[in-house]
């Protein structure tokens, strides 16, 4: 795979001009406001598991609307509050079965992984979340459920879900609420940057390849889905475009960057045909705090740094919780 987007030198410059509506902070306080007022009490309980040197926990906890979402918790077996990592899962994935992912529990933190509603059923082993919600006309997908409005689109749910979540996690026994760090790749780092963006009580983002970024221009140039699921539905839909991009306006990552104020860590694969990596570049030049790097992989796709990739996240991670 050959580079797919600008030269180095002009990604680090790059600031384009995106559409940011006028009340993109009312929308969005309104939005958490209205599901808050419906939350109930998380609850956690013993995750059947072989694994038995750390405690893996199955989470319930109130999303948008006030509706249950599932997680899994995976913490060391160690008395006192411990730091937290949030984790965000990427586009078609759910949360998995119990013990899958290890790296950050095992390294001393509280691990919360957040299923991602109505997915779970594009790679690894399935999700448990339903979205009960149902849409208007839409490709095949998530990009363009809901898609016509705002208050109607799916990333308003699951943004909402994300930050919920933070409220859920505060309020855990163990948990220290002064160190929460959220992450996640390609879909789970747009939901990162919105998260962060949305509560104040995120101390760190890592947002890892992420996805949901400057839709303008990855609905015009990226050349593999999910983003070009927008694209065929606005070739069905033609006189919607204005519509649509405003509705997408209230999602840009691009947008949530320029409210996040913590430190940052981001990453990009500059040979990426899934997310351009002018797009992860318009986010992170958007960003509201001095304390932000950009890993770069030169010679990398989707996947990014890898495993390289986490202990670089692992040991910023490490210096600021």
């Amino acid at each position: 795979m050959p580079l797919t987007d600008l030269p180095l030198a002009e990604l680090r410059a790059f600031r384009p001009d995106v559409a940011e509506p006028a009340d993109f902070d009312a929308f969005w306080r309104g939005t958490l406001a209205e599901s808050r007022a419906l939350a109930a009490a998380p609850e956690f309980s013993a995750a059947a598991t072989p694994i038995g040197e750390l405690i893996v926990e199955d989470l319930l906890f109130s999303g948008f609307g006030g509706e249950r979402i599932r997680g899994w918790i995976t913490r060391p077996r160690r008395s006192g509050r411990l730091p937290v990592v949030i984790e965000y899962i990427g586009y078609g994935g759910g949360r998995g079965t119990p013990g899958e992912r290890l790296r950050w529990a095992a390294s001393g933190y509280v691990h919360v992984l957040m299923d991602t509603r109505g997915q779970g059923a594009g790679w690894g082993t399935g999700g448990d979340t339903p979205d009960p919600h149902g849409s208007d006309s839409a490709t095949p997908g998530y990009m363009t459920r809901g898609i016509s409005r705002r208050e109607d689109y799916y990333y308003r749910r699951v943004f909402t879900d994300a930050v919920l979540l933070v409220d859920a996690v505060r309020a855990l026994p163990y948990a220290d609420s002064s160190r929460i760090g959220v992450t996640g790749g390609s879909q789970g780092g747009g939901i990162s940057i919105a998260a962060a963006a949305l509560h104040p009580g995120i101390a760190a983002a890592m947002p890892d390849v992420p996805f949901l970024c400057h839709f303008r221009r990855s609905v015009a140039l990226t050349p593999e889905n999910p983003f070009r699921e927008i694209e065929r539905y606005l070739s069905v839909h033609r006189d919607r475009v204005d519509q649509v991009f405003h509705t997408l306006s209230y999602f840009d990552g691009v947008n949530f960057a320029r409210r996040i104020t913590r430190p940052a860590l981001f990453s990009v694969g500059l040979m990426d045909d899934i997310v351009l990596p002018s797009s992860v570049f318009a986010a992170y030049n958007s960003l509201a705090t001095e304390d932000a790097s950009i890993e770069v992989y030169e010679f990398n796709g989707h996947e990014g740094g890898g495993f390289s990739h986490w202990l670089r996240q692992a040991a910023w991670l490490a210096e600021r919780l």
